[in-house]
């Protein structure tokens, strides 16, 4: 007979599995009503449930990232990997399409990639028979208990890192807190991006000496070479107007955009909006309401650029949001006027373009204090507030450049996640040729 933790484990394991198999009917209304609002959702169903066919013949090194965001933090660690270790294969799994859409455009075939699968016992099971992975690197905070419990019976070491945990994800996890504290303890290492973070692990049940600070490793993101040449061209087609962004916006944050919008074009005749959806099915919605409002619209898949009479600008293409925060002369990055928790304020600091937001930023708590100690954030504490923090600084030249050197001061002491992250995850890579 086990012994009390192993029989508690198991019965845990049990009746978590138990209720997932009861839910997989709905996995299928999900994916279905997903599909109705992103096409790509009625697509590769068969990864969904770890259908790959025979199993590989090579092992790879495993990275899951949930979506785009997780995606764009793993570029760093991923590029280190493809240079360092050509003699790894790298296996890229996503959850949603448009972090599958990322990773194609980002690496192609230079890596392998596929859904990651449902955290059903039999569907992990088939996953690792099928890729044997040396190790597995999770990203930010996806914590599937039947997840972490395969890779430690299969002899699999995985790793969190840049792992965050806010403090209402960590109250969100009382309901599962018995099973996730066990199968926390069979990670090998968690690489927290703050001291807050990793106290957090350690309070949801990771072990005190598998976690260790490591960093951000969005402070590591290189922007690309290309940028200044494409902002500049972007600028020249402004013809001297001033212009904003209001990036990764969510649909309750619409009305606000284009109202603060219209508001701003009052002060700022000719002020031109650069508008990015945080998910594809909003961009056709972000059009639209654009045009109802009166205001002259062109979007980045179909015209490319704006012209001269271009009230609003929508970028509906994924992986150019840089670019965009670069053309800008100030960002508003949205998920912060309704409790989202806020998304990457890194992106539009190291492109030296002034950031405001909203005041939801919990899920960027450490990253936004940093930002706000240094001059280099302003957050308002709702939509009139944001946008006189915008129309403060459009119309300032000297403060926004103020808080551009700022911001991007900042990026570069950060810098260092990314050789702390690749010497955690050292032990467990086999050994270079």
């Amino acid at each position: 007979m086990p012994h009390r933790p192993e029989l508690a484990e198991r019965l845990l394991r049990i009746a978590y599995s138990a209720v997932l198999y009861l839910l997989t009917p709905v996995t299928v209304y999900h994916l279905i009503w997903r599909g109705f609002r992103q096409p790509a959702y009625f697509e590769r169903w068969s990864e969904r449930y770890a259908g790959f066919g025979p199993p590989r013949t090579r092992r790879v090194l495993w990275v899951h990232a949930v979506s785009m965001g997780e995606v764009n933090a793993a570029i760093p660690l991923v590029e280190a990997l493809l240079e360092r270790r050509p003699d790894l294969r790298l296996l890229v799994t996503t959850i949603t399409p448009t972090g599958s859409e990322r990773v194609r455009a980002l690496w192609g075939d230079r890596v392998d990639h596929v859904y990651l699968p449902y955290d059903l016992p039999g569907a992990v099971a088939r996953f690792l028979r099928h890729f044997r992975p040396h190790a597995v690197l999770v990203m930010e905070t996806e914590l599937w208990p039947n997840l972490l419990f395969g890779c430690r019976d299969a002899g699999v070491p995985l790793y969190v890192l840049n792992a965050r945990l806010s403090a209402r994800s960590l109250r969100g996890y009382r309901v599962l807190a018995p099973i996730v504290r066990r199968a926390l303890r069979t990670v090998r290492g968690v690489g927290a991006q703050s001291h807050a973070d990793a106290r957090r692990f350690v309070a949801l049940g990771a072990l005190p000496g598998c976690v260790v600070e490591t960093g951000n490793l969005k402070y590591d993101t290189r922007v690309p070479d290309t940028l200044a040449q494409v902002a500049a061209e972007c600028r020249a087609r402004r013809a001297g107007r001033p212009a904003w962004i209001a990036a990764s916006t969510h649909p309750d944050e619409e009305a606000a955009v284009l109202r603060m919008h219209r508001r701003l074009r009052e002060r700022f005749p000719g002020l031109l909006l650069f508008w990015a959806p945080r998910h594809p099915e909003r961009f056709r919605a972000a059009v639209d309401q654009a045009v109802a409002a009166g205001l002259r619209t062109r979007r980045r898949s179909e015209d490319r650029w704006p012209d001269a009479d271009t009230d609003v600008f929508v970028v509906d293409t994924l992986g150019e949001l840089l670019w965009f925060y670069a053309c800008a002369d100030v960002a508003f990055v949205g998920g912060s006027l309704q409790p989202v928790g806020g998304h990457n304020l890194l992106e539009p600091a190291a492109t030296r373009t002034p950031v405001v937001t909203g005041p939801h930023l919990h899920n960027f708590a450490e990253i936004s204090q940093r930002l706000r100690q240094a001059g280099a954030l302003e957050v308002g504490g709702d939509a009139e507030a944001v946008e006189q923090l915008l129309g403060a600084l459009l119309a300032d030249p000297r403060r926004r450049t103020a808080v551009a050197d700022a911001a991007a001061a900042l990026v570069e002491s950060g810098r260092g996640a990314l050789e702390r992250t690749l010497a955690l995850i050292q032990p467990d890579l086999p050994p270079a040729p």
